[in-house]
């Protein structure tokens, strides 16, 4: 790489970080998750506003996409494999019908709308997510932790989060081979099913070594540095099996989360998602066309009304999983509001989807355009329900 290209990407990474962390910073002081305040950064920086930034750079989508792999092994290790195994029939009803729900009313309103095939079922699947991390803030904040409610939300939303990631798998496999093969996409879902149940059973005999090597050594670092070697390693041997890498990175996160060395590892890798899952988020933003998004143009009327229907069957999706919770004493409002926000995976979906041609810009604004809607309304409506 010659020192003017260097110099740009120095650039574009400053204005990156910088963005992100302000445009987080005043998210969070509106009481909303730090990643929307990195979208809309991303957004502002995608209308030009530095003509030397470039979205298309290799480089950015490089790292874009290394900031995904971490975001995942970061979720891995803060998902809870006990509450998975242990959430009972409720949670899980919650979970299937919180992702099948939403998939059908998205792949329906597609091929209503005319627009079937590979689109109807990247739509879908966009709208099965649920973030953890965010209603699970909102809970914490609230001392609510505790609650039937709360357990009901967490248990099912990790849940959610596993059939997510191999929904998601699922549609990056469909997206590589261009065209919705339900044998090839039933092929990819049942690797990644088979691949996280083998990591998960032979996983204690790679992570005990890990651990006890990470004892034994000195050198700085090589907590951090081992973690996200396993990270690679998990991720490419999903890769070689024909599934996702993303789903190797999940698992090697949720390895490590029953070690010992659990609390260092999540302290350690912090910073290293802290500065590559910001670049992510801000490339989501960049691709999003503000001009889509203006009502006096009459071909961008179709958008915002696609957009408000996604959004609708996105919240309407949620809501009809609490209705898996029999017991009328629970307050199943609270469990389907728990449920609504996309947050991050909702924003990767789209991600892969753009990238791959699946969905044209105008429809890749009306699905972040969801995704933000969506993680803005679940905190107040949560705390309004759980008040």
């Amino acid at each position: 790489m010659h020192e003017p290209d260097v110099v740009r990407l120095l650039a574009e990474l400053l204005v990156i970080l910088l963005g992100a962390k302000l445009f987080g910073e005043f998210a969070e002081r509106l009481g909303q998750p730090a990643v929307l305040g990195e979208l809309v950064g991303g957004v502002v920086l995608g209308t030009g506003l530095f003509a030397f930034f470039r979205p298309d750079d290799p480089v950015l989508v490089l790292m874009s996409e290394i900031g995904v792999i971490l975001l995942l092994f970061e979720t891995g290790i803060n998902s809870d494999l006990d509450r998975l195994l242990k959430a009972g029939p409720t949670a899980s009803a919650v979970a299937a019908i919180g992702v099948a729900a939403p998939f059908v009313l998205g792949w329906g309103l597609m091929t209503a709308l005319g627009r079937g095939g590979m689109e109807a079922v990247f739509i879908g699947a966009a709208l099965t997510a649920t973030s953890v991390g965010i209603t699970a803030r909102v809970l914490s904040d609230m001392g609510k932790l505790e609650l039937p409610e709360a357990q009901i939300i967490l248990g099912a939303a990790v849940i959610d989060d596993v059939l997510g990631i191999i929904i998601l798998s699922a549609a990056q496999g469909a997206a590589v081979m261009g065209s919705m093969q339900w044998g090839g996409a039933l092929k990819t879902t049942a690797l990644s099913a088979a691949f996280l149940a083998a990591a998960l059973w032979l996983g204690p005999y790679l992570s005990g070594p890990l651990v006890r090597i990470v004892h034994r050594m000195r050198v700085r670092g090589v907590l951090i540095g081992l973690a996200v070697c396993f990270a690679f390693a998990m991720a490419l041997a999903a890769r070689a099996l024909g599934t996702a890498m993303i789903i190797g990175a999940f698992t090697a996160g949720i390895l490590l989360a029953r070690t010992d060395k659990k609390e260092d590892i999540d302290e350690t890798i912090r910073p290293v998602v802290d500065i590559f899952a910001p670049v992510f988020f801000v490339m989501v933003g960049t691709k999003v066309d503000l001009s889509a998004f203006n009502p006096s143009t009459p071909e961008n009327r179709a958008v915002l009304g696609l957009a408000a229907l996604l959004i609708l069957a996105a919240v309407l999706g949620k809501i009809l999983s609490a209705f898996a919770v029999r017991d009328k004493t629970l307050n199943r409002w609270a469990v389907g509001f728990g449920m609504i926000p996309r947050g991050e995976v909702g924003l990767i979906f789209a991600q892969i989807g753009l990238t791959a041609g699946i969905i044209e810009p105008a429809l890749y604004a009306a699905v972040v355009a969801m995704v933000v809607v969506t993680t803005f309304l679940a905190p107040p409506l949560l705390k309004k329900s759980l008040s």
